[in-house]
């Protein structure tokens, strides 16, 4: 599409300042940087050491003998005692990494337009589901919520519900701080949440621990820096082919880990690795494709659609796995449970593990969707709406750590799963005097029915 419908580009501008939170410090933007390996992040300290997890793995890795890169992750993040997202992961400025959410309201914002848009040009269902994944601290879910209120009229036939799919006991309780003020129940009777409560904009939201569990149903996905830090394998080409790439003790240093290549091919190797691959270096996430896979099922069946916003490729890049720590580049096997660990997204390999089952739009540069949502005329709102300099201060370097093409603007993509009816034209044998178009996708500027 060559420009957003109006309507969209008036929800954007118009969206009330109640509620709006407070922006981040004005240092964190100016951290930004641009290599493969950034997020964004600012510097401080945080107390090394060995590790517990460390301690773990080096038992584990004595015993057993070298393990995959994917359950090295798997460890390393969602180990139920000692992982790093199990223990309340450190997103923010006071923590390892901040997201785009946390930098800006905007961001946000235009999300939550982006599905009322879907909402909209699907006919209005009269219900629907927004299942995010990963939430993270809630600020997401937060700021669309608040958008779902300020267009209330709108929605007043519809009955809206959300659904948080979050494996962290920790995160979720600050989620439920946040979304709900603390109001909520555990383990309640109906259902297979773990979790549940209502919004403080009178919304019912639930928590599962796996997607399986959220119930079927029309539904609107999100999957915003998730994806990224799911387990992946590598493989490394070699004059005897290719080789997994493995975690070990290293002999040398024995409280440190070291990589190392299988002796021969594995399992992994025999199924992940395409016949046609050029590349001499590869990292295939098993585990995206499958929640892929289920998430187009589910809207080849119920209808509704699917927004993944995540740093990535379309299947170019080679080695992208990083870790995060005090907002700054970690060497991911040191302290292993204490930074964050993140590889890009592959979404050639998303695009491929659909099957066919929905039709699939980008990946598209973060910048160029988010000025397709109009982030530049909401911004004008928010700057006239400003009253002192340190605002608008803050709003102009949060706009350009999200647009900059050195910063977040170029490295973060978005990627959407749709059904195959909404990018089709009408029927025209029953009207055929009917010239009306396909609603546009918002946010997309060039529609890949894949």
């Amino acid at each position: 599409m060559a420009s957003l419908p109006s309507r969209f580009s008036l929800f954007a501008a118009t969206l009330g300042l109640a509620g709006r939170r407070r922006l981040p410090c004005h240092h964190a933007p100016a951290a930004a940087h641009t290599s493969s390996g950034s997020r964004g992040r600012a510097e401080t300290e945080k107390p090394g050491g060995p590790t517990t997890m460390l301690r773990h793995l080096l038992l584990k890795l004595r015993a057993t003998g070298p393990v995959t890169v994917a359950e090295y992750m798997r460890e390393a993040l969602t180990n139920p005692g000692q992982g790093y997202y199990t223990r309340g992961g450190g997103i923010g400025e006071s923590g390892d990494f901040v997201t785009s959410p946390e930098i800006s309201q905007i961001f946000g914002e235009l999300i939550g337009i982006w599905y009322i848009s879907e909402w909209i040009a699907t006919g209005k269902p009269k219900a629907f589901q927004l299942v995010e994944l990963g939430p993270g601290r809630g600020t997401l879910t937060d700021d669309i919520l608040r958008v779902f209120h300020q267009l209330a009229s709108l929605l007043s036939k519809c009955d809206v519900s959300i659904h948080l799919v979050e494996v962290s006991p920790k995160l979720s309780e600050t989620q439920a701080l946040m979304l709900t003020g603390g109001k909520v129940q555990s383990n309640p009777e109906d259902k297979s949440a773990y979790m549940k409560g209502v919004s403080k904009t009178g919304i019912p939201i639930f928590w599962y621990r796996d997607i399986q569990d959220v119930p079927p149903g029309y539904s609107f996905y999100l999957a915003h820096e998730f994806f990224d830090a799911l387990p992946i394998h590598k493989f490394q080409r070699t004059e005897k082919g290719w080789r997994e790439v493995l975690v070990d003790v290293d002999p040398e240093v024995p409280d440190q880990l070291r990589f190392v290549l299988s002796p021969s091919s594995t399992p992994a190797t025999e199924n992940f690795i395409q016949p046609e691959e050029r590349r001499d270096h590869v990292e295939v996430c098993p585990e995206a494709g499958v929640i892929i896979q289920r998430l187009a099922c589910r809207i080849e069946k119920d209808g509704g659609a699917a927004l993944v916003a995540d740093y990535g490729h379309d299947g170019t890049k080679t080695d992208t796995f990083r870790g995060f720590r005090n907002h700054k580049l970690h060497d991911v096997l040191k302290a292993p449970g204490t930074a964050d660990l993140t590889a890009d997204v592959d979404y050639s390999y998303l695009r491929k593990m659909t099957q066919g089952r929905t039709a699939t739009l980008g990946p598209i540069k973060q910048r160029e969707f988010l000025k397709n949502m109009g982030i530049d005329l909401r911004l004008q709102v928010l700057l006239q709406n400003s009253r002192d300099t340190q605002s608008r201060e803050q709003l102009l370097q949060s706009y350009d750590m999200l647009m900059n093409p050195e910063k977040m603007g170029d490295c973060f993509n978005f990627f959407a799963l749709l059904p195959h009816h909404r990018l089709l034209h009408p029927d025209k044998k029953h009207k055929p005097e009917s010239k009306s178009p396909v609603p546009p996708v918002a946010g997309f500027d060039e529609l890949l029915l894949k």
